[in-house]
């Protein structure tokens, strides 16, 4: 048996959340949990320690709008979410210090309106690193 519902109109406030992060990645310190976890885009089976705790996601963030050397843009195409999860489709850019633009899908977990597990995923982590190493 399959249940469907009609699409809402209604934005999630999960919703709004997540496009205030997007626009500017520091704000994301006001959203998440003391003890989140953040999966980084460039896991590895050899390293794939999530950053853990308040204090390591946002130093992971400010590493990479420094590698970024500012010029970081998340260009959102979609997002959805609800009381449980939020995803969100676009394209991240930076112009220094190399010029790329790279697909990324952002997965999040919530609970209690707070942000508690986060999973970066670009289209290509090694071509991200070397663009933002060069």
């Amino acid at each position: 048996m399959s249940v469907t519902t009609e699409p809402s109109t209604h934005v999630h406030p999960h919703t709004e959340t997540l496009r205030t992060i997007y626009a500017d990645l520091t704000r994301m310190q006001d959203y998440i949990s003391d003890d989140v976890v953040l999966h980084r885009a460039n896991r590895t089976l050899d390293d794939p320690h999530p950053c853990v705790g308040r204090d390591a996601v946002m130093a992971h963030e400010h590493a990479l709008l420094d590698l970024a050397e500012g010029t970081l843009v998340m260009d959102v195409q979609h997002i959805v979410a609800n009381d449980h999860f939020g995803a969100v489709l676009g394209v991240l850019r930076t112009r220094r210090p190399q010029e790329s633009a790279m697909p990324f899908c952002g997965l999040w977990r919530f609970a209690d309106g707070r942000i508690v597990e986060h999973w970066e995923n670009a289209y290509d982590p090694a071509v991200l690193g070397s663009a933002l190493s060069a």
